[in-house]
């Protein structure tokens, strides 16, 4: 698969995890992503913050 740029904005590990399938091929059926369900507990460290359009 073609190495996509991450828009600005978005976190690299969710976009990668969206767009690269290689990555959960190796999980079984039903099993979880230990670094998304980390990344769904934890949030994506490595974004700030959007500005809400009433701050």
């Amino acid at each position: 698969m073609p190495n996509r740029d991450t828009p600005p904005g978005e976190c690299p590990q969710c976009w990668q995890h969206a767009y690269d399938k290689s990555i959960h091929r190796r999980l079984g059926p039903r099993e979880d992503c230990p670094q998304c369900v980390s990344h769904m507990v934890n949030g994506c460290p490595s974004v700030t913050p959007k500005k809400s359009w009433w701050r």
